[in-house]
């Protein structure tokens, strides 16, 4: 009997774990900022570093 007690106090616990985190809502990331290093443009040109966001 306390065997069967513990497996459904086991189960009950990661069914509602499992039913607690379906609700959760994923908030994308803030676009981070990367540098973006100097480079030949057009007609060469130097375009120096900038920062730009992703």
């Amino acid at each position: 009997m306390r065997r069967y007690l513990s497996l459904c106090l086991i189960s009950l616990a990661v069914l509602g774990g499992s039913l607690v985190q379906t609700g959760c809502v994923v908030v994308a990331p803030r676009p981070a900022r990367v540098w973006v290093p100097g480079y030949w443009g057009p007609s060469h040109v130097w375009v120096g570093g900038y920062y730009r966001y992703r």
